[in-house]
């Protein structure tokens, strides 16, 4: 028996049962966490197979239900308007080991499984449900399979057209979304990428630099963690040498264009992510203003930034509600070089890592936030100089939240104008899905 093998159905249930009685806002990495602190029955391997049995778990969940009505309708094929009555918090149609079962299969788990009733008439039906997904030209499928609502389809034909995506490209993008992304690395210090892709190797880390534009004669090159030992357990850590940070984040930190000597704010700091890239940048020349909404992530912000030892850093919180306060050097210049609104968003873009995003968007969260998107983008937007550049970002790929945020904001401040736009990351890394525009004022 394998050590995953050990792992059986009754943990799996139970794990399940206490996610389903969590706060409908918990996030399931962070619960995951704060779970493994107060029981100790699982920890090291089993914590990270437990783990990763929820994020399917949660990923393929709308998929388990659709598997149970199928097996129990061979001749139902309605799933658009099946999806338009499913809802994620309802009671599932299989019972619990049933449910597990679905999940097992469509994640290859080596679980131990205990018999259950109609076993190989479920396998058979999982086998043939696979098959039309393969041979059927229906995206309610596809969508479906990699578990992604089928009454999303119109909202991602919308990213399609206006991202010029190929059939072929739109459905790539649809398969990753069942795919853990790796782990993205940034460097810290003075030393090369391919120094640390080296130090991270020979310290049992499986890693590789991985290009990010590969039609270029020289392309450029992220690393990113594959496997293998622990990142945060290697020197190169622990001496404050890499952050964590996707590629479509360090992509969206490449379009701030930042300056030694420049002044930035970033609006939306959160913990700090793009922070802590930006300051980096800037050296010992110039300084980043972080703000937020939650003093907790401003906090978690300087912890990282004392960490790396960053001392260009300030922050404090702003609750977008009047426009910012300029600091007395940054009023003396008329405003900032560069204000980086990386704004609140349905995190639609991190699906890969966070599965529990994917239930959690309506149509009615996606309007609202698009109006807090416009909100901040324009409060932040007067406190820019006249030759600084106005970076607007989210962590999704929905037009609503991203283009027609621009151009809701362009229409209201004629003199601002459109440098760039576009998806950052996934399909074409293998990472997140993020969006960025570039704005900046008329001459």
């Amino acid at each position: 028996m394998t050590q995953q093998a050990l792992i059986s159905y009754s943990d799996l249930i139970d794990i399940w049962q206490d996610w389903q009685d969590a706060p409908a806002h918990a996030v399931l990495d962070r619960w995951l966490k704060q779970r493994a602190k107060a029981t100790k029955r699982f920890q090291g391997k089993y914590r990270m197979l437990l783990d990763n049995a929820m994020q399917d778990a949660v990923r393929y969940m709308q998929l388990a239900d659709a598997l149970e009505q199928s097996f129990q309708d061979p001749d139902f094929d309605n799933w658009l308007d099946w999806d338009q009555h499913w809802s994620p918090g309802e009671r599932r149609l299989a019972t619990p080991q049933h449910f597990w079962f679905w999940i097992q299969q469509r994640s290859h788990a080596d679980w131990h499984a205990p018999s259950i009733s109609q076993q190989k008439a479920r396998r058979e039906h999982f086998a043939e449900f696979k098959k039309q997904v393969e041979s059927s030209d229906s995206n309610a499928l596809l969508m479906l399979w990699h578990g992604i609502r089928p009454t999303l389809e119109t909202p991602l034909w919308a990213r399609a057209d206006s991202s010029d995506w190929s059939d072929a490209t739109l459905r790539h993008w649809v398969e990753q979304q069942s795919q853990r992304p790796p782990l993205w690395l940034r460097t810290k210090g003075s030393r090369s990428l391919e120094t640390l892709h080296q130090e991270l190797s020979d310290a049992g880390v499986r890693s590789r630099l991985l290009p990010v534009h590969e039609d270029q004669d020289t392309p450029e090159h992220l690393l990113a963690a594959l496997g293998g030992a622990d990142v945060m357990l290697t020197d190169a850590w622990k001496n404050g040498e890499l952050e964590v940070q996707d590629a479509a984040s360090q992509m969206i930190c490449r379009l701030v264009d930042a300056q030694p000597g420049h002044k930035i704010w970033d609006a939306c700091a959160g913990a700090g992510g793009k922070t802590l890239t930006l300051a980096a940048t800037l050296g010992k020349k110039g300084s980043v203003t972080a703000t937020d909404l939650h003093k907790f992530k401003l906090d978690e912000l300087k912890r990282r930034a004392k960490r790396g030892g960053q001392l260009n850093i300030r922050s404090f919180e702003w609750n977008g509600e009047a426009p910012l306060r300029l600091p007395k050097e940054i009023a003396q210049q008329q405003g900032f070089d560069r204000i980086l609104v990386d704004a609140p968003c349905t995190n639609a873009g991190t699906w890969r890592r966070n599965p529990d995003a994917r239930w959690k968007l309506t149509p009615e969260n996606t309007r609202e936030l698009a109006a807090l998107q416009l909100k901040l983008l324009t409060l932040s937007s007067k406190a820019l100089r006249k030759t600084g550049k106005l970076i607007y970002a989210t962590c999704s790929w929905q037009v609503e939240e991203n283009e027609g945020v621009v151009e809701a904001f362009l229409d209201q401040n004629p003199q601002f104008e459109l440098v760039s736009q576009g998806i950052q990351g996934a399909p074409s890394l293998d990472s997140d899905t993020m969006f960025c525009a570039v704005l900046r004022l008329k001459d």
